[in-house]
């Protein structure tokens, strides 16, 4: 099923004017039921996470092992699963040519997403970050693939620099304002290591600015929005506090044949009441 063409509409421009207003957080589900749970929660909109993605196929992520095709088709169920304005986390583009680049924002908009992220790693771990003039023609590409659609597409463009053990916060706003002046509508530059460097960022670039949370527990939306951001995502974070509780629940029964971990759950009736 494809989503009908006016309701498409209507969540790419309320997606749209999120970035207008107050600072948000858009979460990252991973599957069906995790998006209806955070829908139900009254999030306004949701992401994908290629992390939580990989994860749930039994892969590594990071290292191109999710195909385009898995990618896509989880967007479509997330889309599908709620009302929600669904952003598609779309790695690198799924190809070395920014006309691939360009066919991915394409697919993902077939696939119900109103928004989509590309970034400038590249998988290979011996060489991470793309040259920036490379990166810059595929977001060129991106933008004008996400110009084409008959809704406003939001493109975000990420620079993973500090992901990849890069941490060179000059060079990490210079590709984000190469990135804005590419066209891109919002900025991301995901494992920056302080409140500093995102309120450094949020200073230096002209469009809004998502910050990536869940890593330090000390860190709040009030936090992120004094420093200027935007929105606010967290990545697998949510995925792998479900496979934590899922690993320490396996661990205690096999390790200790105990079943502690089922005192403080939600009871079968409680999750079946999660599903409208």
């Amino acid at each position: 099923m494809i989503l009908d063409a006016a309701d498409q509409y209507r969540r790419a421009v309320t997606f749209r004017h999120l970035h207008e207003g107050p600072t948000f957080v858009v979460p990252n589900p991973w599957d069906a039921g995790s998006a209806r749970v955070l829908a139900g929660l009254g999030f306004p909109a949701l992401a994908t996470t290629s992390g939580g993605l990989a994860f749930a196929l039994g892969r590594r992520d990071g290292v191109n092992l999710v195909s385009r095709a898995e990618t896509l088709e989880n967007v479509r169920v997330i889309a599908q699963a709620g009302p929600l304005p669904v952003t598609a986390d779309l790695e690198s583009g799924f190809g070395e040519s920014p006309a691939e680049v360009a066919e991915t924002i394409r697919l993902a908009a077939e696939a119900g997403a109103v928004g989509g992220s590309i970034e400038d790693a590249t998988g290979d771990p011996a060489d991470p970050i793309r040259p920036l003039a490379e990166a810059v023609r595929r977001v060129e590409a991106a933008v004008a693939a996400a110009r084409a659609l008959p809704f406003p597409f939001t493109l975000t463009a990420r620079a993973e620099n500090f992901l990849y053990g890069r941490a060179d916060l000059p060079d990490t706003v210079h590709r984000l304002r190469a990135y804005s002046a590419a066209g891109a509508d919002v900025l991301y530059a995901p494992g920056l290591p302080d409140l500093d460097a995102v309120r450094s960022v949020c200073a230096s670039v002209d469009k809004p600015v998502n910050a990536l949370a869940g890593g330090a527990p000390g860190v709040t939306v009030a936090m992120l929005a004094d420093c200027g951001v935007r929105r606010i995502s967290v990545g697998s974070t949510l995925a792998r506090v479900a496979l934590s509780a899922f690993v320490d629940a396996a661990r205690e029964i096999h390790e200790t044949g105990t079943f502690g971990f089922g005192g403080d759950v939600l009871s079968y009736a409680q999750v079946n009441e999660l599903w409208p």
